[in-house]
């Protein structure tokens, strides 16, 4: 089994998710901060995160299971949760920035990862271990990324905020605009932005478990589905954030997370006014003037650009069209609403947002074309979103202020490369459908746990 090419590319994927995940752990600890594998340990126990996102990561696993092997890992899911709760409010046990639940979801994933090894063989074993994981790089994905941020914090004191705000006069200033609206709407508006915001993880699994409906029956994973995309970008994303590091308008031109701080039922972010060029967002755009770096706190991360929200949110509605209606519809909400969220919150400039749509049609068409084979469609794909990528990074650090004194130029030529990178991922993939391959037949039956 160990000498076939999946397998072994599994393994060697394994191990170097591993390392990868030991080398953050090394560097959140330079820091004198626990890293992602320390806060997933701690989950076991203590009260998590983020719990609903350990529900979305169990369901995930499940697609490999049986009804009644669902039905049972579900009932046991909610039964050590809520022994959890009891023991917590009989020992009055503080859930500071927890969720009460989560802890059954994240025992049961490691309870079918060691049925996997002791009761699996074979093929069974696999197929069980890649449900559990898929369902666990999810989850540690999210600890990873918040180890990543803080890296991004510490490691780059001077932000290019000015470039990408000057820049962005060229679109018009969207975040600006949006801003006004979003607070115009109130606290309302605002806590149900920002929990469609907070769950992107789990809008994607909803259409994860649609696209693996048939794994449980057919006994295989499909070769393409949105966790890989949604894994990738998460992997890829905090790499650009080094190279160019942006904290956002709100923060850069603003007061920070105090602006929605009597509207919002959770913020908790140190405040930031001080480090910012001046409070102009929203309600003034900030002046056409030669950009500098300019210095910030060691606290909020750069994680603007690209924005990984934009394309996590355009990962999941490329994902969607191939679903029912209500699907579809979903997957369309979840991009305009995240769109608004990350613009009216003042989190990401429009720059942002191109470069994000950019960035995930990118992976998304090398990984349909490591799935299916390279040919010259696929590489011409990957080779002009790679292109209009770094152009748009380039022109944002090097062509600001010229893109600002030419707006009309500058805009719609921008507007212009982005559509042309979307219109070729259309057709490409058009073009990919007809060779798309049959259905292999079941296997085998799954094994009783």
């Amino acid at each position: 089994m160990w000498r076939q090419p999946r397998v072994r590319l599994w393994g060697v994927a394994g191990v170097a998710a591993l390392g990868f995940l030991i080398a953050l752990e090394i560097a959140a600890r330079r820091y004198g901060l626990p890293g992602p594998i320390t806060n997933q340990a701690r989950e076991v126990i203590f009260a998590p995160k983020s719990g609903f996102l350990l529900y979305a990561g169990m369901a995930l696993m499940m697609v490999v299971l049986t009804w009644r092997q669902r039905f049972i890992a579900a009932a046991a899911a909610i039964g050590i949760d809520v022994a959890f709760l009891v023991v917590r409010w009989a020992g009055d046990a503080k859930m500071t920035g927890g969720h009460p639940f989560g802890n059954g979801a994240l025992w049961v994933l490691l309870g079918y990862a060691v049925i996997a090894v002791t009761r699996r063989t074979g093929r069974e074993r696999v197929l069980l271990l890649k449900g559990v994981g898929l369902a666990l790089l999810l989850v540690a994905g999210r600890k990873t990324g918040d180890t990543w941020l803080l890296i991004t914090s510490k490691t780059r004191p001077a932000v290019l905020d000015q470039y990408v705000a000057t820049a962005d006069h060229a679109l018009g200033n969207p975040s600006w605009l949006v801003g006004r609206i979003v607070t115009a709407t109130g606290p309302i508006g605002f806590n149900f932005l920002d929990i469609v915001y907070g769950q992107l993880a789990v809008a994607a699994v909803i259409v994860a478990l649609y696209q693996l409906r048939n794994v449980a029956v057919e006994r295989r994973f499909p070769g393409h589905h949105l966790v890989r995309t949604f894994l990738v970008i998460g992997l890829l994303g905090p790499a650009i954030y080094m190279i160019f590091p942006v904290v956002g308008p709100i923060f850069a031109y603003g007061t920070g997370a105090q602006h929605w701080a009597t509207v919002s039922l959770w913020s908790e972010t140190p405040p930031s006014e001080h480090w910012a060029v001046a409070d102009l967002w929203p309600e003034t755009p900030p002046p056409i003037n030669t950009p500098h770096h300019m210095p910030f706190d060691e606290i909020t991360p750069r994680n603007c650009m690209p924005s990984l929200h934009t394309a996590w949110a355009t990962a999941i509605f490329i994902h969607s069209r191939t679903g029912p209606r209500l699907l579809r519809f979903a997957g369309t909400f979840w991009l305009i609403a995240t769109l608004c969220a990350t613009l009216g919150f003042g989190y990401h400039y429009g720059a942002d947002l191109i470069a994000g749509v950019v960035f995930t049609l990118t992976i998304e068409a090398a990984l349909r074309s490591l799935d299916r084979g390279w040919d010259r469609s696929g590489i011409q794909l990957v080779a002009c979103g790679a292109t209009v990528f770094a152009a748009l990074l380039v022109s944002y650090r090097y062509l600001p202020l010229e893109m600002a004194k030419h707006p009309w130029v500058f805009g719609p030529l921008f507007m212009l490369v982005t559509t042309s990178v979307v219109h070729g991922y259309v057709r490409t993939n058009a073009l990919w459908k007809p060779r798309t391959a049959p259905a292999r037949q079941p296997e085998s039956q799954p094994e009783p746990v």
